[in-house]
Order: structure tokens, then C-alpha cells, then sequence
């Protein structure tokens, strides 16, 4: 995967993209501190230098994240030439995917994509679902994923292992979890 740019919103891409394990080269004229960390880590490749056509060259994906509209859609147009996925960030006609945001905790994921017409939203709705699915969640499905395995592996009815697994995953269920744990009550909306 290659990132053309290494400013705090490649950041933010790159990041995604060292947490789904991919391999990660960056060329940038400038890169962030944190992006030189990661590369001093060895957690990806850093050039810091301008983009070349070249570094097109065996990458299945690509990511530009500059803010500089002529690198951004050279890159785009070589990227299509080559049958390469390109993403030119705040650009939706120049995207063949858009990330989308995503809550997390532990492993509950929940993304939120607009297609690119509302990055804005798809970040607001994101904070809200933060504030709603607060910390407890992460601890919640661990327990979740743990009993269920019990469940499965008994003799109970069918019926009845479907109930009693739906019932645990209630909002009733959590509020008693964190109530008992002292944890934070879920605010707003019910999810």
C-alpha cells in the first residue's frame, strides 16, 4: 500500500491501514513526527521526497493525502491506467473506495460511510456513537462472546439458546453489567 503525503490527515489513513496488518510505504516532502516514528519503528517505509510515477510501481492500493490538487489527480489518473485502487482524500470523484469512520471498542466496529459526500457527518455521527457506546462495550461483548461459546456448547434447545443469547445482549443486560461495575451508562438514543 503506498500513502502519497505524511501530514496529520495521512496520519489518520496510515493509521487504518497499520491496523489491518497491511504493508505501508509513505512518500511525502514533509512527514509529521508521527509518521517518522512509525517508519523509525520500522512499522512502514518512509521517502521524504516528492512523488514519482515509479512508486506506483507494484502497489495494489494507493492513498493521497497531500491537499495539493495536481499531485492528487496525476496520481488518480496513473493509478486508473495501472487498474490500481486510488483514494485522493476530500476528492469523491477521484476515489475507487472511501474510508469510512469507525467506532471502536474492542471488537465491537461500527463504520459509518457517507460515500464521500459528508466527511463531516460520517466524523459527527462517529463522536455521537462514541459518547453512546462508551468504554463498558469493550468488556460487554468479551463477556458476550464468552457466554455464547457456553451456550452453543450446551444441551439446551435450540429455541431456547437463541432466546437466552439475544436477552443477554440487550441494553437491559449492559445498563445491569455496568450498574454492578460501577461503569457508565450508554446516553442518548438506544443503539
Amino acid at each position: 500500500m503506498l500513502v502519497v503525503g505524511g501530514g496529520s490527515v495521512a496520519e489518520g489513513k496510515i493509521q487504518g491501514l497499520l491496523d489491518t496488518g497491511a504493508s505501508v510505504r509513505v512518500v511525502a516532502l514533509e512527514a509529521s513526527q508521527r509518521v517518522r516514528e512509525w517508519a523509525a519503528a520500522g512499522l512502514l517505509a518512509l521517502a521524504e521526497r516528492a512523488f514519482a510515477i515509479q512508486d506506483l510501481n507494484g502497489v495494489f492500493l494507493v492513498v493521497v493525502a497531500t491537499g495539493a490538487a495536481p499531485v492528487g489527480e496525476l496520481v488518480f489518473l496513473e493509478a486508473q491506467a495501472r487498474g490500481i485502487l486510488a483514494n485522493v482524500v476530500d476528492v469523491p470523484g477521484q476515489c475507487d473506495f472511501f474510508y469510512p469512520a469507525i467506532v471502536r471498542r474492542g471488537d465491537l466496529q461500527i463504520a459509518i460511510s457517507t460515500s464521500g459526500r459528508s466527511p463531516s457527518l460520517a466524523q459527527r455521527l462517529r463522536q455521537q456513537l462514541e459518547r453512546q457506546l462508551g468504554e463498558g462495550y469493550a468488556a460487554w461483548l468479551e463477556e458476550l462472546g464468552e457466554t455464547r461459546r457456553q451456550v452453543l456448547g450446551s444441551s439446551l434447545p435450540p429455541q431456547q439458546k437463541r432466546f437466552l443469547l439475544q436477552s443477554l445482549a440487550s441494553r437491559e443486560a449492559f445498563e445491569a453489567m455496568a450498574s454492578a461495575e460501577g461503569q457508565h451508562k450508554p446516553e442518548g438514543e438506544r443503539v
